[in-house]
Parts: C-alpha cells; sequence; structure tokens
C-alpha cells in the first residue's frame, strides 16, 4: 500500500472535517430574530436550527466516510466521490463528501464487476478510531482484476461489539440496499434469518426516507416499533449517527397504554383476546347503544314546529350504521342530518334557510336529546370492562364468533369494581385501543417501522396498522424466532391483519453477524420450529468457537461463572450471559460469588464493563461477541408449549458474533442433543 495515496485520503478527511466545523458555525452564527412575523414562528424556525446544529456534529470516533468512488470521463481527468454517513461541502458549495442515501452512492453498494454502473475504482477505507489506517481498492472494469471478497468489509463486520447497535453503512450489500432504498409508497415485509442486519436495514430505510421524502414525513411522523425498552436502548443510537434525530421510538405497549396494566393473563386467554375475531365483538358492542327513535323528532322555532317523523330519523340512523363510519363521527353527524331532513320541510313551506340555520337547527334542544338517547356517547375503557365482566353482554355480541367455552375463558373470574380497579393485561390494552378506534379513528404516521413482528398477535397488528393506514410500513422479522403462544405462522396472515395485504416479502439469508459454526447448531431447531423455511448461511470466514459442555447436577451455576471469567480474561468485546428467566437469581449470585460485575440489557458495555446477564425473555434482537448459554432445557421448560420453548432457545444460541458457550447439567433437548 502506497504512501502517498494514504496521506493524500488524510488529508482530505482533515479537509473534510474542517468543512463540516465550518458547516456548523455557520449554522451557530444564524440570526433569525427579524426572520418570522411572531413568536411561534420564531420558536418552530429555532428548534429545527438547534436540531440542525446538533446534526452537524463531528463525532471524533466516527469516520466521516468510509469510501470512495472514481468515474471515468471522455477526454479528461475523472470525478471522484466520497461516500459517507453525512453531506460535506467546501466553502464555495462543492461536495467533499456524499451522503450514502444520495443517488450517486447507490453504485457505492451496488456495482460489481458484471454490473460496474460507470464505476471505474470503488475504495473501501479502514479506520481505527476516526483516523484511517488503510484502503482497499477494486477496479471493476479491469478484467485482468479477479473478483474477491473484501477484507476491510469482513473486518468490519468482525469488529468486537461494545457499546450500543451501530449503523451499517461501510457494510451494505446489495440486497439490502434494495429494500432500503425501496419506495415510500409501499410496505415491505422482510423476513430475516438471525444474524442478516433485518434490523439495520430497517433502520436505515428510516433514514433513507427522510433524506429522500423530508418535507412529506417530517409532516406525517416516522415511528420505530421495538419488543421492549432494553431493544429500544440497544439501537437509539443508530438514527442519530446517522443524523436522524427525530424519530421516534416505542413498544407495542406504550402504543396502546389507556389503562395501568397490573395482571397477566394465561397464554389460553392472552391468545383468545389476541384473536383477531375480538374485533368483530367489539365492533358489535361499540354499536350496540345505538336504539332505532320511538318517537318523532319536534323543531320549535318560532311560532313554527317542524316534525321529523320516527321512521325518518330511522333511515338516517340506519344509513350512519351501513357506511361504517367511526361511532363518534356518526354521531356527530346525525344533528346535520336531522336538521337536514327540518329544512328541507322550511323549503317546501317557502322558507329560505342558509347554513347558519341548519347549525342553529342541529344544536336545537329537542335534536340534541334525540341523538343523546338514539347514540349515547361511549367510553372505550367502560365498554371493554363491561365485555370482559358481564357474561349477558358478551354472549349478545359474541354470538356466532365465539362459543360458550371460549366466552367464559374471557370473563374475569371476579369482575372488578370499576375501570381503576380492574387488573387489566397487556391484552386487554389492546382491545381498548380497538375500542377506540371504533368510537374515533386513530391517526395515522407516514411510515413505521415494525421489528420481531412475528410476535405480535393479530389484534397487535391490527393496532400497528392503525398507526400507518395511510402511510407505509417496514415490517421485520423471523418467523423461526416467535417465542409468544400468538406468534404468527406467515407473513400472508400478519399482513392482512396489518391492513397491508399487497406488501412485498423479501427474504434475508445471508447471514453477517452468526458465526458458520454457531448458525448451524442452531439451525438444527429449524425443522421442528420453521419448517419451511431455508436455513442461514454466513458469510463469515471465520468458522466461530462452539463449545458445548455437559457439568454435573449441582455444580452448573459455578462452571457459568467460570466459563463468563475465562471468556473475559481471554477475548475482547461484549459478552452475554443468557439465562432461562427463572434462573437468572441464581445465575447472577453465582456471578457475585465470582466477583465478576455484570450489567442488565439495555445498559451500555464498556471497555470495563463488559458482561451483561441477559433473560431468555429479552435476548431477542441483541447481540454480544461472545455467549455463554446456561441450560438450554430451562429456557424450553421456561415457554408455555415446547415449540415456543425451542423457538426461544433458537433465539438464544443465535446472540453471538464470535463464539458460543452452552453449558447444560440437565440432557439436551433432541433437537440439539445429536450435535452435542
Amino acid at each position: 500500500m502506497s504512501a502517498a495515496p494514504l496521506d493524500h485520503e488524510r488529508a482530505h478527511l482533515a479537509a473534510s472535517r474542517t468543512a463540516l466545523r465550518a458547516m456548523r458555525a455557520d449554522a451557530e452564527a444564524l440570526d433569525i430574530t427579524d426572520v418570522t412575523a411572531n413568536w411561534v414562528n420564531a420558536e418552530v424556525l429555532q428548534s429545527e436550527l438547534d436540531l440542525r446544529i446538533k446534526a452537524l456534529a463531528d463525532l471524533a470516533d466516527t469516520p466521516l466516510f468510509f469510501g470512495r468512488l472514481d468515474y471515468a470521463k471522455d477526454g479528461g481527468p475523472g470525478e471522484s466521490f466520497y461516500i459517507g454517513r453525512r453531506h460535506v461541502h467546501d466553502a464555495d458549495g462543492d461536495p467533499m463528501v456524499i451522503d450514502w442515501r444520495a443517488p450517486v452512492s447507490q453504485a457505492f453498494y451496488r456495482a460489481s464487476k458484471k454490473e460496474p454502473m460507470d464505476v471505474v475504482l470503488r475504495r473501501r477505507f479502514g479506520y481505527d478510531r476516526g483516523e484511517i489506517t488503510a484502503y482497499e481498492d477494486e477496479h471493476l472494469t479491469d478484467p485482468a482484476e479477479a473478483a474477491r471478497s473484501s477484507a476491510l468489509l469482513q473486518r468490519e463486520i468482525e469488529r468486537p461489539r461494545v457499546g450500543p447497535m451501530r449503523d451499517i453503512v461501510a457494510t451494505i450489500q446489495p440486497e439490502q440496499d434494495v429494500i432500503v432504498r425501496a419506495e415510500v409508497g409501499g410496505t415491505v415485509c422482510v423476513q430475516g434469518a438471525p444474524g442478516t442486519g433485518k434490523t439495520a436495514v430497517g433502520l436505515h430505510r428510516v433514514a433513507y426516507l427522510l433524506y429522500a421524502h423530508r418535507e412529506r414525513l417530517a409532516r406525517t411522523g416516522t415511528l420505530v416499533i421495538g419488543p421492549n425498552d432494553s431493544f429500544l436502548r440497544y439501537i437509539e443510537q443508530v438514527l442519530p449517527a446517522l443524523g436522524e434525530l427525530e424519530v421516534q421510538q416505542a413498544t407495542v405497549a406504550e402504543l396502546v397504554a389507556h389503562v395501568a396494566v397490573r395482571g397477566v393473563d394465561p397464554a389460553p386467554v392472552a391468545r383468545l383476546k389476541g384473536d383477531a375475531r375480538m374485533a368483530e365483538v367489539l365492533r358489535r358492542a361499540v354499536r350496540a347503544g345505538v336504539t332505532m327513535p320511538a318517537e318523532p323528532v319536534v323543531v320549535v322555532r318560532g311560532s313554527r314546529r317542524w316534525r321529523v317523523p320516527a321512521y325518518e330519523v330511522e333511515e338516517l340512523v340506519r344509513e350512519l350504521l351501513e357506511r361504517g363510519i367511526r361511532y363518534n363521527s356518526a354521531r356527530e353527524a346525525l344533528p346535520r342530518r336531522i336538521a337536514h331532513a327540518v329544512l328541507v320541510r322550511m323549503e317546501r313551506a317557502g322558507e329560505a334557510p342558509d347554513d347558519r340555520v341548519q347549525d342553529a337547527v342541529a344544536r336545537n334542544p329537542a335534536v340534541k336529546a334525540a341523538v343523546k338517547a338514539i347514540w349515547p356517547a361511549v367510553d372505550p375503557v367502560k365498554l371493554v370492562l363491561r365485555l370482559l365482566s358481564d357474561a349477558e353482554f358478551l354472549a349478545a355480541h359474541a354470538e356466532g364468533i365465539l362459543d360458550a367455552d371460549e366466552q367464559r375463558l374471557l370473563l374475569w373470574e371476579k369482575p372488578p369494581r370499576g375501570v381503576r380497579s380492574a387488573r387489566w393485561s397487556a391484552a386487554d390494552a389492546v382491545l381498548v385501543d380497538e375500542a377506540r378506534d371504533l368510537v374515533e379513528r386513530t391517526p395515522s404516521l407516514g411510515h413505521v417501522v415494525l421489528d420481531e413482528a412475528q410476535d405480535l398477535s393479530p389484534m397487535q397488528y391490527r393496532a400497528v396498522g392503525r398507526r400507518c393506514s395511510t402511510g407505509s410500513a417496514t415490517v421485520l422479522g423471523d418467523i423461526a424466532q416467535g417465542t409468544t403462544p400468538w406468534a404468527t405462522e406467515s407473513w400472508a396472515a400478519a399482513l392482512a391483519h396489518l391492513g397491508k395485504p399487497e406488501a412485498a416479502v423479501e427474504e434475508l439469508t445471508q447471514g453477517f453477524r452468526v458465526p458458520r459454526e454457531v448458525i448451524a447448531y442452531a439451525s438444527r431447531l429449524l425443522p421442528s420450529i420453521a419448517p419451511g423455511l431455508a436455513e442461514a448461511t454466513s458469510i463469515r470466514e471465520s468458522a466461530g468457537d462452539l463449545a458445548i459442555r455437559g457439568v454435573p447436577p449441582g455444580a452448573l451455576d459455578g462452571a457459568v461463572a467460570a466459563a463468563c471469567a475465562e471468556v473475559l480474561g481471554g477475548r475482547e468485546g461484549s459478552v452475554g450471559l443468557i439465562a432461562a428467566d427463572g434462573r437468572v437469581a441464581a445465575v447472577g449470585a453465582a456471578l457475585d460469588a465470582a466477583g465478576l460485575p455484570y450489567l442488565a440489557p439495555g445498559e451500555e458495555t464498556t471497555s470495563a464493563a463488559r458482561l451483561t446477564l441477559v433473560p431468555a425473555s429479552l435476548a431477542k434482537g441483541l447481540e454480544y461477541d461472545y455467549v455463554v448459554l446456561d441450560d438450554p432445557a430451562a429456557i424450553v421448560a421456561g415457554e408455555p408449549d415446547e415449540r415456543t420453548g425451542l423457538r426461544r432457545l433458537y433465539v438464544c444460541l443465535t446472540r453471538a458474533v464470535s463464539g458460543l458457550t452452552v453449558l447444560h447439567a440437565e440432557p439436551l433437548p433432541a433437537q440439539l442433543a445429536a450435535a452435542a
């Protein structure tokens, strides 16, 4: 490697950093005192300016660019473009670094010797703490140069993990780039095996859409939905590292937090409450209060009395019911419909009423009283409370949908006295959210990313779908990692419940994270947990470390602590100790006794604190350089059924980036025993 090109690239990096600092200084120097007409606009503009300044921060350990593209030019020198995490320009406005999301950057990810896309040379850079240490060139139009894998790319993929999840802009693969740059109007579903980067792809898709459709999505909003708070803390730095600071993050539980969740349903009850049939039960219950009028509506104006007969009011009510519009929208429309019927009579009598008269009639006490009696207000929380407490009310609206045994399963054994005393479950909160939407439409966002989607119930899919009913979604998951009793069996069914049946399903099977030996070992479970899925492959050149150790009964806790100490003493990067939820306390005590400090999931690992104790239920979506897995049989036994338990075990087995040690005192599950 020549020193001259390396010096040139280092000089360009230094100049780019200087230019970025100048861009930030220019933003900080802007005076908006006399730009806006009022203080509200000034506050909004100042907020946007503050975000701009924050986005222009120069992160010392993060390289401004990671690649370069050289294009040939007839009759003269070609053009070069540096590809990085954000756009940087010089004092004249000429680009020094091109944002990875710009159209010209696409060739960095997709160009090949078969299809060079006019690229003569693609250069990748190696970094150490933000400084260029190496470069690697591919001459895409040189037939004499053989195609080869990138050593720098491989090194970046295998770099030890310390801290939260990081971006993958330097390592995006062509099949991933296709998903990232898919059009904003379409929903994309990504079935991704462990380590294929589906979560990172989803986050980078958000960043790309915000770049390509900034104004539209700034108006309608974007949201990333994850399975739990630990997962959200783990991924929360990816988008800010790409300069995107305003994307909201939430769990499904936070989206539907209309009641205080204090109870837990048994698995059969939770499965039934999550069944899509509950939507029709709730629809019937919401409309149950609508009654047909028995008396005419008589409106007195001045010396005249205007009478709308009961049968005509009934026709108006039935028309609104048949239209299927939201309950409150119909309730608000009914007085205007009655008022219109009165105005028709006025016109027939020779009067000339205008809109003001119609508004006045709609607010007439007689009309308001009739609407209140015919179309009473509905409290969604109280409605669900009654549905789960009142056997007769439930039977009336579940007839032909739920059988008698299912109805008994839904009812609380001891009905609560009121909304506040009820021990609402997570599934109950989703039912309340459905009822709220039946009463009043849930606002829609422009784009939603739903990660670990395979674990949602049909009713949870409907809750997420409401948040993107007029927008689009990126759905990420792996059928084999479905670890709830109600986990989806197919993406077709899931997308139908989401309200996006037309979504394209893309499958990622090429792994970048899990070593070959580890993924092959875990894949022995696939025939039992997801027989239709293709086995994942790994592009990792390192086969990885895999050790399966049986220990005598009673010695497991100490053996687990010793294995962690061994890994911490001999390896770089993060270490995850994964145990069944019921084993966490005992394993934690063993670590304490061994003098090994440890973190909880979501707490950021550092060079001084590299060990995290992870309950199996929280392992999904996380990754560690080395994993010590405690007692697979206990992980399987901790779930309501064997299929769910084996799926949970599959998740836990595939969290490792470099190596995996499995320790067991109980016999391994039969599906794994042959490989032990």
